[in-house]
């Protein structure tokens, strides 16, 4: 089955396998219709219907597209670390069909001359969605307004500041302020910059043993009251964006409960690694914010667990491989995990430390709500899709893996969960070969 094949007015139905909403509901799929980019029926209504093309999803899972609140796809500019086209398609392999692009460009994406040049080579690149997210600061420097009003009239679902921190609260609040006026949400990772200074990893145990320099938990703290006072005080939607700390999660707790409009996300290796990553000086897991204790990973994961923390994302970040292979000071943070997300998701599934139905809720209906859009399979809604089959298992390495990055936080074993078919809007993002 080809893209064509899903597109012009072709229809496709999927049989069997079994439907997993973004809502947690389950039930076994007697068939799905796709007909113009939408899921047109279901059920026996969907079985009796013609269709042009039909796909067995016997064995499989069938749940709404993964949505992504942070991905970095390296275009314009960093062309040796990948591009629109190779990162959303490997994105596509790891089942998403959204995807929010990072700020983070070359020149950074902070005006809507920038923003029309990633959605036009989306249109044309892109087998999945495209969301750009504006820089909230000029050149994401942390000292002047960036225009935000073109931003958002160019295609910016938000704005950010990526990976880096505003060093001046009195800019955050005017930041903030700013983007409130033009009901933009605001992501931020929140990094107090002066406190975490120089370091590269957690401040604790195995810094203290390796000799590296740490990054206190107190950095992202900080951080995360300045902006949820804010926040409070300027009314603007503000989305806390890649936590890594235990107290950090207590925080958004209360914030929430006190009527703060404040949501959150946690990367994937978050919830799967530890400090203890780095004992060995793997360079992959140089990542920023840096992976802590086991304490903050369990209380991630009850934060995921509980709603608290709405939605997982990937944090992809692909590097070239000159750009890891170097003493683990000098090379440059991040993994390459947008394939590897749903695995890895998996494995927590297979531990008991995440339902399978909290997993899909924090790829789809948990990121797209933080979107103010959906995520579902009903009938009427745009037809992105992700079937995987999870008792299928294979191996991330140079011949697996899509992406420019090769550095996937587990290359060589096995994982659980075989994406086996992703379509966006109706149309094929990417197959496995034909079952």
């Amino acid at each position: 089955m080809s893209e064509a094949e899903t597109t012009n007015g072709a229809s496709l139905k999927i049989l069997g396998g079994q439907l997993l909403d973004g809502d947690g509901q389950s039930v076994d799929n007697l068939a799905l219709l796709i007909r113009a980019g939408r899921i047109a029926a279901t059920g026996k209504a969907a079985q009796q219907a013609e269709a042009d093309r039909t796909w067995s999803a016997e064995g499989c899972l069938i749940t709404p597209g993964f949505v992504d609140l942070h991905c970095n796809l390296r275009e314009p500019g960093n062309g040796q670390k990948g591009n629109i086209a190779s990162e959303t398609r490997a994105a596509a392999h790891g089942g998403f069909t959204t995807v929010c692009a990072s700020p983070e460009t070359s020149p950074v994406n902070d005006s809507g001359a920038v923003t029309h040049l990633i959605r036009d080579v989306a249109a044309t690149r892109s087998p999945i969605h495209v969301l750009p997210v504006g820089a909230i600061t000029r050149g994401l420097e942390g000292d002047l307004l960036s225009d935000m009003a073109g931003l958002a009239a160019a295609g910016c679902v938000a704005v950010g500041n990526g990976a880096r921190g505003v060093r001046n609260a009195r800019i955050l609040r005017r930041c903030m302020a700013y983007a409130q006026t033009f009901g933009l949400t605001v992501m931020f990772s929140p990094e107090n910059q002066a406190l975490a200074a120089d370091g590269y990893a957690h401040d604790g145990l195995v810094t203290s043993r390796l000799g590296l320099l740490g990054i206190p938990e107190v950095a992202e703290t900080t951080a995360v009251m300045e902006m949820l006072l804010l926040a409070e005080e300027t009314g603007v939607r503000l989305h806390l964006s890649q936590l890594s700390c235990a107290r950090s999660v207590e925080m958004l707790a209360d914030a929430r409960s006190r009527g703060i409009a404040v949501t959150a996300d946690v990367a994937m290796h978050q919830l799967l690694f530890t400090e203890d990553a780095l004992a060995g000086f793997d360079s992959r897991f140089h990542v920023r914010p840096p992976l802590r204790s086991e304490r903050d990973r369990q209380a991630l994961l009850a934060g995921v667990r509980d709603g608290v923390i709405d939605a997982i994302v990937s944090q992809h970040q692909p590097h070239d491989s000159a750009a890891k292979q170097a003493p683990l000071a000098a090379t440059e943070p991040g993994l390459s995990t947008v394939e590897t997300v749903l695995s890895l998701g998996l494995e927590l599934v297979r531990r008991d430390e995440l339902s399978l139905p909290v997993l899909v809720r924090a790829l789809t209906a948990g990121p797209a709500s933080v979107l103010a859009r959906r995520a579902s399979l009903a009938e009427g809604e745009v037809a992105d899709l992700c079937v995987f089959d999870p008792n299928q298992s294979w191996v991330p390495g140079d011949d697996t893996l899509v992406s420019v990055g090769r550095h996937a936080p587990i290359t060589g074993r096995a994982l659980p969960g075989v994406v086996q078919l992703t379509l966006a809007a109706g149309r094929v993002a990417w197959q496995q070969p034909e079952r």
